[in-house]
């Protein structure tokens, strides 16, 4: 097992749900290498630009108004089988931050998204993946 992989035995890109056809918007990154981060081959994922469609967001902040301000303008564009995964430090990482995941909710909830899974991205960070809720998806 790797430095990268948690409990679970799998790599972080494998529990974020990251394949190489995966149009994946990033914000705020932590490290300008998200190959690394996530236990990715080098090349493997092409990240879309800021304003281009999506179908997987993944988000790092560390302030409660990061998340209100991500997650206001990722909302709206977010496809109806996409995903939304929002990633904040561990309190074990001694980061300053607001943010948990009551926090999380807290925004999410009012825009119609919910919670669908939570995993450790590295000894750093942890993810939380929202998605739209069912009853508001187009049928």
């Amino acid at each position: 097992m790797s430095g990268t992989e948690g409990y679970s035995g799998k790599p972080p890109w494998q529990k974020l749900g990251l394949t190489p056809a995966l149009r994946v918007h990033l914000r705020g990154l932590p490290a300008a290498d998200y190959a690394a981060l996530t236990g990715m081959a080098p090349g493997t994922l092409d990240p879309v630009g800021p304003r281009a469609a999506f179908d997987l967001a993944h988000v790092f902040v560390t302030s409660s108004a990061e998340l209100r301000q991500a997650l206001a303008a990722l909302d709206p564009r977010l496809p109806p089988a996409g995903a939304i995964w929002v990633s904040w430090p561990k309190r074990s990482a001694r980061v300053p931050t607001d943010v948990s995941e009551a926090t999380i909710r807290a925004v999410a909830l009012p825009l119609g998204l919910v919670d669908v899974k939570v995993c450790a991205i590295d000894a750093v960070w942890s993810g939380l993946k929202l998605v739209r809720r069912k009853a508001l998806r187009p049928a």
